[in-house]
């Protein structure tokens, strides 16, 4: 895998933007996410990303607003599904002098020499969309209330999880019932 290509399309100049708030928006599809380290079962990304670009002197306040959707498989049923992304998040990147030395990057501040008046936002841009992925991939219920999965998985996994006729313990005889007469009133 050679490297990625430099892509001038997530640069922002900052040297010649006038000092206030700017607006970037910022398409994320499959090609974007090529050559990047994400799980091979996510497809299809469609996402925005709108950076709010609020220049001063010294430092930049960054707004990042994500929406959009990824095909993802559910961890309940295994079917693929479009998944909701949305988030939003800060950074702070401060300008500082030649002779400042190493300054560590905070969680939400970045430091960047004077000296380098581009500023390259793919990897915040990338970083930030895996971040508004949520760690359970699981349909959404149907309007009716229904779970969204698919039903003959779900059926599937219920036989799967009903515990061996053949246990004796009285316990189980009284939640059966339980289950059998909820399951008659709905």
């Amino acid at each position: 895998m050679g490297c990625m290509k430099h892509n001038r399309e997530y640069e922002i100049a900052w040297q010649g933007l006038k000092p206030g708030p700017h607006t970037y928006v910022y398409d994320i599809d499959d090609r974007f996410m090529q050559g990047r380290e994400i799980d091979d079962s996510f497809t299809n990304w469609k996402a925005q990303i709108t950076l709010g670009f609020d220049k001063h002197e010294n430092f930049f306040m960054l707004h990042f607003d994500v929406d959009g959707n990824v095909t993802v498989p559910c961890d309940r049923c295994g079917d693929d599904f479009q998944l909701r992304l949305w988030d939003e998040f800060d950074l702070v990147i401060k300008l500082m002098g030649e002779d400042a030395g190493e300054i560590e990057d905070e969680d939400d501040v970045v430091f960047i020499p004077r000296s380098e008046t581009v500023i390259d936002i793919s990897g915040w841009l990338y970083e930030f969309l895996m971040l508004s992925v949520p760690l359970q991939h699981i349909h959404p219920d149907l309007a009716n209330g229904k779970p969204g999965c698919n039903p003959e998985a779900l059926d599937l996994l219920d036989k799967l999880s009903e515990p061996p006729e053949e246990n004796g313990n009285p316990l189980w005889k009284g939640l059966e019932q339980l289950k059998e007469s909820k399951k008659s009133k709905n």
